[in-house]
């Protein structure tokens, strides 16, 4: 053994051996500079903002604008290159140069979807996610993200509530849950939730926008995300980047799309003699023609100027960005004007801190939007506005009304006598600050302060006779405030890592509290002594002041909140995520006001498993269930402490002003929560290249908050309780695919989402069936129409006219009789309220499409929307509007009605049996098939050749021609009438009796009327 051990070293050998070894250490541990470029493999251009870290440290640094890089590393260190959208690629440093080319990842497979205090792949997803990007939204110029993202996004419903400009839009997300609660969803910008208006938001500072829809998304934002999650990212700045200029712009013209289908001078002159009821006023004559649209209605116009400059350095980055935006409506007078300032920065503070800042201001000033198209629609054909000298007369005289007059010109010499104005000012404001814990990679403490609010200040004014058929008529103004403030703080803890490469862990604990404030006050006053006064000086009327208690308001509510997450995934194929969360809303009682509420998700990537080998056409094939739960607390303050109400009254000769119980509290007020199933599964194929969602959902929504109607015997009103049920159930559609792939310089990629959403309500307070009041029934739909089922018109020959409708005529309309019937056949009763039948307003489906063909350097790009089935209400044609009561009185709707010599007309005999000045069961004629197809957008592009404009300093120049709102193919109503199909009003708005339809239901009515508009633009970076 000794002999096997038994080594010779000579002195002078083992010193130099002991030199070797040192200097070899010195070698491979001293730090040296290491250079080089990232670079994309897709176009070998450098890649400003990537990332190289010495791996197993915190020592990291950003490329610059050109790719290049410097870094301090040691021999045989492990250099990490990342960058999103491309695949991270380690190197080992073996000199002073590494040189790297980045390839790009699976765009399905790897877009970073925001899910909530984080984000992850698509592919890891295991909630109900649909996300767009910015450069998507602005394919639709418009004004506002909600009508950029109409029919853009399965399950995401967006309709029209107003036609004028600067309106916003209503937004339900997998349909209505709700009875009296809020059904909007919660919008969060930047990572904190936003109380404002979507109108105030530009679409030219949007960066992506991702809709969390199921309860296992949602429920990371608790009550506040009940109704689904609108996630939006603004633009910000890049890391390394040089300071880049962007200006975009965009300008148009209006016009109407259709003109309101009113009868010419014939055909009412004619109507007005098979009714047999009215001759001509006296300023009617049956030779004059007058088209009071014509004479009412302007060209409108439409620009939009947008300037961006952003860049960053190593550590930090930033982006302001400054955007005018102004719509002059077809009505005169009537126009929204808006100014943004949008800013954000980003820096990093050392290796372990980093913070920034995130701000939205904008202003914006509202005009004419009390002005709408009744007075103008309801004039006859048959009425001169002149006078013998041609000048405008004040007033016209028909039969039974006397009218003041309206044209663009009147409107426009009103000067002082009339402002209808609102202007606003809005300030959205994040602060953030981020902490790297150190010792422990992965670990991050994040603190996120939010402040906002938005202020609006407005009126109205109408001068002494404006408007009126007395030029006596006093003059009346009203000024209107409102203040409203939120304040949010989030104190977030979360760990990221990923361990032996398959073992990947998210988790996240939060807690949070927000306070938001909001306080209205309106006065009115009659008599003001100057045009010039308007609604700025009220003390100064000489007339009556009022100060009406309803049209005062102060709410303050609060919200704490604790949550925590965890997402695991391993090995790309098994994904499970599970939320609890824990929410104390100020709204409900005490006792009532903490609800807890858990949710958790599941994925499996089928594709990623061995045995899918092979299959090289399947990229992505991915299962996904979840189930989570959301409670909702979306009704005013103080509803649990009741209301009182104000009467005046004379007390000893004087009249003073006395209290009364209008709503009874209720101590008892609690949470409304719903529980949600959602079934996934998302696919790809060949390469991506194409590739979808299907979805299938069911929600129930318990402990509905809802205004309990009480009966008159308990001397108050009503009382707001937790009652009821509804539910929920539907699919969704997403399919997306790239047909051609740049063959002889052509691309084409198209999108198609279909989805449908059915809801009921399965209960009410006490074992009611139903509440006729409202128009709900056990069973039904939330929105419903309680009226006749017409059938068409009674004709000669008809069994049974005289006892369903006693008095009744033929030519008048029939409706569906629901009672019983004789031994021998004749019905046992006349037709009366008994036989109103429940009809669903909802679609069966909805959907859009949208595609993009490139050629070199053009580009085609057309988005579209349908929808089928519902029932579309136009208050123009029903008894509600008073523009088709068929007895010459006043202008009616251009319809198709019965004489003996037309007896398959839609429309009653004119001059029959009436119900008030309509015709009977007149609300019927409101009733249109909702179905449509509508080219919603068509734009023509042509972007320069870079090689041309760079030598005048630009980097991008790209012109388009857009056409907004172009054709619709397809639509039952817009086939009789010639008008856009979509609503432009509330139940409650813009008809000549407002109380016949329930305001949550959507109409067309008489309000400004829809445009197509004609746009040139402009895309410009250097």
């Amino acid at each position: 053994m000794k002999k096997l051990y038994k080594v010779s070293i000579k002195p002078h050998r083992l010193l130099l051996v002991l030199a070797l070894v040192f200097s070899t250490h010195l070698c491979w541990s001293q730090d040296m500079n290491v250079s080089g470029k990232v670079t994309s493999g897709d176009d070998g251009m450098g890649i400003p903002g990537a990332l190289v870290a010495v791996k197993g440290t915190t020592n990291s640094v950003a490329t610059d604008i050109d790719g290049n890089y410097t870094i301090s590393a040691p021999l045989n260190a492990v250099l990490q290159f990342s960058f999103i959208g491309y695949q991270s690629q380690e190197v080992t440093v073996t000199g002073n140069t590494v040189n790297v080319v980045l390839q790009e990842e699976s765009q399905e497979l790897n877009e970073v979807v925001i899910v909530g205090y984080g984000a992850q792949r698509k592919e890891a997803v295991t909630g109900s996610v649909v996300s767009i990007k910015g450069d998507a939204i602005r394919e639709v110029p418009a004004p506002n993200i909600t009508q950029a993202l109409q029919g853009r996004l399965a399950g995401v419903e967006i309709n029209q509530t107003s036609s004028q400009p600067g309106a916003s839009m209503q937004i339900r997300i997998r349909g209505a849950r709700s009875l009296t609660a809020s059904n909007n969803p919660l919008i969060v910008l930047d990572g904190i939730p936003f109380p404002g208006s979507l109108t105030d938001i530009s679409t030219d500072d949007i960066k992506s926008i991702d809709v969390l829809k199921d309860a296992s998304a949602t429920a990371i934002y608790g009550s506040r995300g009940a109704n689904g999650v609108i996630l939006i990212t603004t633009n910000r700045g890049t890391l390394g980047q040089k300071a880049k200029f962007t200006y975009s712009s965009y300008y148009g013209v209006r016009n109407v799309f259709s003109d309101y289908p009113m009868m010419g001078a014939a055909k009412y002159a004619k109507l007005r003699a098979d009714a047999g009821m009215f001759s001509n006023g006296i300023d009617e004559s049956d030779d004059i023609n007058t088209d009071w649209q014509d004479l009412f209605y302007r060209t409108g116009t439409v620009e939009n100027h947008h300037f961006n400059v952003s860049g960053g350095s190593a550590t930090g980055s930033y982006s302001f960005s400054t955007t005018y935006y102004k719509d002059e409506g077809v009505i005169p007078l009537q126009d929204y004007e808006r100014f943004s300032l949008v800013s954000s920065l980003d820096q990093q503070i050392g290796n372990y801190v980093r913070v920034g800042f995130n701000t939205n201001n904008n202003y914006s000033i509202t005009n004419g939007s009390t002005l709408g198209t009744y007075g103008v629609l309801s004039m006859s054909p048959l009425a001169n506005p002149y006078n013998e000298d041609g000048s405008w007369k004040r007033t016209v005289s028909m039969p039974l009304d006397e009218q003041w007059v309206y044209s663009r010109d009147i409107m426009n010499n009103l000067g002082d006598s009339f402002l209808d104005q609102n202007k606003a000012f809005a300030s959205y404001n994040t602060v953030y600050g981020e902490v790297k814990i150190p010792g422990v990679e992965g670990l991050k403490y994040r603190l996120n302060l939010g402040g906002n609010i938005r202020m609006s200040t407005g009126g109205t004014y109408t001068g002494e006779g404006v408007f009126s058929t007395n030029p006596d008529t006093p003059s009346i103004a009203t000024i209107n405030n409102s203040f409203n403030s939120n304040w949010a703080v989030e104190n977030i803890l979360s760990y990221d890592r990923t361990f032996g490469g398959k073992h990947t862990i998210n988790a996240i604990a939060l807690y949070s509290a927000q306070e938001n404030f909001f306080n209205s006050s309106s006065i009115s006053a009659r008599e003001i002594p100057s045009d010039a006064f308007q609604f700025f000086n009220l003390g100064q009327a000489q007339g009556e002041v009022t100060i009406n208690p309803a049209n005062q308001s102060y709410q303050k509510s609060g919200l704490v909140s604790y949550m925590g997450r965890l997402m695991y995934s391993y090995d790309d194929r098994y994904m499970v995520s599970a939320t609890f969360r824990s929410d104390a809303s100020s709204r409900l009682a005490p006792g009532h006001q903490w609800h807890s509420y858990p949710a958790v998700s599941a994925g499996w990537n089928i594709a990623n498993e061995s045995f899918m080998n092979g299959l090289d056409e399947i990229s992505l094939l991915k299962l996904r269930v979840g189930y989570g739960e959301t409670s909702n607390q979306a009704v005013d303050p103080y509803k649990t402490l009741g209301l009182l109400s104000t009467r005046p009254y004379n007390f000893g000769g004087d009249f003073v002003t006395g209290y009364y119980v209008s709503e009874l509290p209720n101590p008892n007020l609690g949470w409304e929560f719903s529980k949600t199933w959602n079934y996934g599964l998302d696919f790809g194929l060949f390469n991506n290249r194409l590739s979808g969602t299907l979805e299938y959902y069911v929600q129930n929504t318990n402990n509905v908050l809802l205004g309990v109607n009480l009966p008159p015997t308990a001397g108050v009103g009503s009382y707001t309780a937790n009652i009821g049920e509804t539910q929920n159930k539907g699919f969704e559609l997403s399919l997306n695919g790239l047909i051609l792939d740049n063959p002889n310089g052509v691309t084409w990629s198209a999108g198609f989402n279909l989805y449908s959403n059915k809801n009921k309500l399965t209960a009410l307070a006490s074992g009611q069936q139903e509440d006729e009041a409202n128009w709900w029934f056990v069973g039904k739909p939330i929105n419903v129409i309680y009226d006749y089922n017409r059938l068409g018109l009674w004709q000669e020959g008809d069994p049974y006219l005289d006892i369903l409708e006693p008095g009744g005529n033929v030519g008048m309309i029939k409706v569906e009789y629901t009672g019983d019937y004789n031994e021998d056949g004749t019905p046992t009763r006349a037709i009366g309220p008994d036989d109103r039948q429940v009809l669903d307003v909802n679609p069966d489906f909805q959907g859009g499409f949208n595609t993009n063909v490139n050629y070199k350097n053009f580009d085609l790009g057309i988005v579209g929307g349908f929808q089928s089935g519902g029932i579309l209400i136009s208050t123009l044609y029903g008894s509600t509007g008073y523009l088709n009561m068929l007895n010459g009185r006043r202008g009616n709707v251009d319809v198709d009605y019965w004489t003996p010599e037309n007896t398959d007309a839609r429309y009653p005999k004119p001059g029959g049996i009436t119900s008030g000045d309509n015709p009977k069961y007149g609300s019927t004629l409101s009733y249109f098939d909702a179905s449509y197809v509508k080219i919603r957008t068509i734009t023509l592009g042509y972007t320069f050749n870079q090689d041309f404009i760079k030598k005048v300093g630009i980097d991008k120049l790209r012109l388009y021609t857009t056409v907004q709102n172009a054709f619709v193919l397809y639509s039952p109503y817009h086939k009789e009438t010639g008008l856009d199909p979509e609503p432009n009003s509330y139940g409650n708005q813009n008809a000549a009796v407002t109380d016949t339809y329930q305001s949550r239901l959507l109409t067309v009515g008489t309000n400004t009327p829809a445009t197509r508009t004609f746009m040139l633009g402009l895309n410009l970076t250097f």
